[in-house]
């Protein structure tokens, strides 16, 4: 048995791999994959990567893209979810903002430096012709720390994905004001240089086992109930997300990846940009 490290957030999108954990997938090509749930999100998980916590990491795009330009010695394996992450934009339920440009020079939660939260409300601040310079950040770790720091007025907005925060929105604690979706892909496997170099074949097994449950994953007979009940959501709504996701079996594209390293460079995010080969393997 090879033991190999893998972390990933507890969202719904990476049910495939708890799928692939419970019937011994993994296990049956003497992989001993040990996931460990991330609620922190990506600048926690990057960290993990550099750590040697983690040899693999189901991450953000930007997030990871950024931490390798500022030498996290890991590379991107493949993209995980082809299709963009709806990121809501969410405010406390009775605060006085109304829409989105109410939100102009006002202070966002995040949940860490370098996380996705983090880069994507410079996105949405770029977005919106906003001075992204002007972006100050209250750190609160988790989505719990959001619900509190909204709620007791230390930060103004969060942004987190629009179907995992509803529960909360239903539930009257915050109320959506917009979506902002990613513009690109918005999961890719990262692992660890010297992982891939010790255990090359290891980690092909890996990706051929979850890219075949993925490859197959909306034609499981009553997934959409499995997901409502496991990450506690309505039913409506996963159906409504499964229709938005697409998952990949492929590596990132060349184009793609620059339209992320522009981007990033553009709101000062990173201070240079990379080769292909800097980033991918």
């Amino acid at each position: 048995m090879t033991t190999i490290k893998i972390v990933g957030v507890p969202e719904h999108f990476n049910l495939p791999w708890q799928l692939c954990l419970e019937n011994g997938e993994f296990e049956a090509e003497n992989i001993d994959l040990q996931w460990t749930d991330i609620p922190e999100g990506t600048g926690k998980m990057c960290q993990m990567l550099r750590d040697k916590e983690t040899d693999i990491a189901v991450i953000l795009t930007e997030g990871i893209v950024k931490d390798i330009i500022a030498g996290n010695p890991s590379k991107i394996v493949q993209v995980y979810v082809q299709s963009p992450l709806i990121w809501g934009i969410h405010v406390a339920a009775n605060s006085k903002y109304e829409k989105l440009s109410d939100l102009e020079n006002t202070k966002p939660a995040i949940s860490r430096l370098g996380s996705g939260s983090q880069l994507m409300a410079y996105v949405n601040a770029n977005n919106q012709g906003w001075e992204t310079s002007n972006l100050t950040f209250e750190i609160v770790n988790t989505i719990d720390g959001a619900v509190e720091s909204l709620t007791n007025g230390s930060a103004d907005y969060f942004m987190w994905e629009r179907f995992m925060t509803k529960p909360l929105v239903d539930a009257g604690i915050f109320r959506k004001i917009a979506d902002c979706p990613t513009p690109w892909p918005c999961f890719v496997i990262a692992v660890r240089e010297e992982i891939i170099e010790k255990h090359p074949k290891i980690i092909d097994k890996i990706l051929a086992i979850i890219n075949k449950t993925t490859s197959e994953f909306k034609e499981i007979p009553n997934i959409d109930k499995t997901l409502a009940s496991r990450y506690n959501l309505k039913i409506e709504d996963i159906q409504e997300w499964l229709s938005l996701t697409e998952w990949s079996q492929k590596q990132i594209s060349e184009k793609v990846l620059n339209k992320v390293q522009n981007q990033l460079f553009e709101l000062s995010i990173i201070d240079k940009k990379v080769t292909f080969e800097t980033i991918v393997k």
